[in-house]
């Protein structure tokens, strides 16, 4: 999925995908491959540095949730520049960790920063995306994601994909930017969020994708429909556990199966 005609542009020519339009996909592709070298450091300053909190956060919340058998293999899609995965690897200190991006470039950037850590030889890199996954039914023990939902052209379809590589018993931790708990401080978090953010990104040459970011947002359902949306897709357990007053959820869920009836 990489010919065809550009998608729409932000004004300073940067690209921006176009929702139920015929090539999102490719579109979200491109984008990502346009901010790969900076994605990382934008995020950090776009966020106040408050990324920096959400990922350990996730993970102690998931430790409190998930069973207590060892984590052998997990797996991190989207992993963009391998913040989450490299968290994983450190956090699991006996497990294997693929880190998959459908973005060739940010998979890349991933390996070229982390295969030199501590942490390298327990990370594996490829190219794949969430609505097919090319792994075996029930390879993974914990399937993680960071700001990865609000791309997604079908979230059900993923979240089963999902579910379809995890053993039974497994976990699931989906992180994403969510609305505020409180009305006043949605009101602060959209006049920044709608607003600076996509000024920040054309200052860097990259408005166009946060300018879409505040829109892809939108498409996500609200926290309790995502939850049920969790439990359609064959997982027995779902919590959400909101961040920095609900501007950040992480989504847990337990796959189902008859190790976790036996329990």
């Amino acid at each position: 999925m990489t010919g065809g005609a550009p998608g729409r542009r932000a004004p300073d020519g940067s690209p921006y995908p176009e929702r139920g339009g015929p090539d999102f996909e490719r579109d979200v592709r491109r984008m990502f491959t346009h901010i790969a070298e900076r994605y990382e450091w934008f995020d950090h300053v776009a966020s106040l540095g408050n990324d920096y909190l959400w990922r350990p956060r996730a993970l102690w919340d998931l430790d409190r949730f998930r069973d207590r058998r060892p984590v052998a293999r997990a797996l991190d899609i989207g992993c963009g520049t391998g913040e989450l995965a490299r968290l994983v690897t450190r956090h699991h200190a006996g497990a294997t960790v693929v880190a998959t991006d459908f973005t060739a470039a940010m998979v890349v950037h991933a390996a070229h920063v982390l295969r030199p850590s501590a942490e390298g030889p327990r990370l594996a890199f490829a190219r794949a995306t969430a609505l097919r996954l090319p792994f075996a039914d029930g390879t993974f023990d914990l399937v993680t994601n960071a700001f990865v939902a609000h791309n997604l052209a079908d979230l059900g379809t993923a979240f089963r994909e999902m579910r379809r590589v995890l053993r039974p018993g497994g976990t699931l931790l989906t992180l994403e930017i969510t609305e505020p708990l409180s009305p006043a401080v949605g009101r602060l978090f959209h006049a920044y969020f709608d607003r600076v953010v996509p000024w920040l990104g054309a200052a860097v040459a990259s408005e166009g994708p946060y300018r879409y970011l505040p829109e892809s947002l939108r498409s996500l359902p609200p926290r309790e429909a995502l939850l049920g949306l969790l439990r359609d897709s064959g997982y027995v357990r779902a919590e959400g556990r909101p961040q920095s007053m609900g501007i950040v959820t992480a989504f847990l869920a337990e796959a189902g199966g008859p190790a976790t009836q036996s329990r």
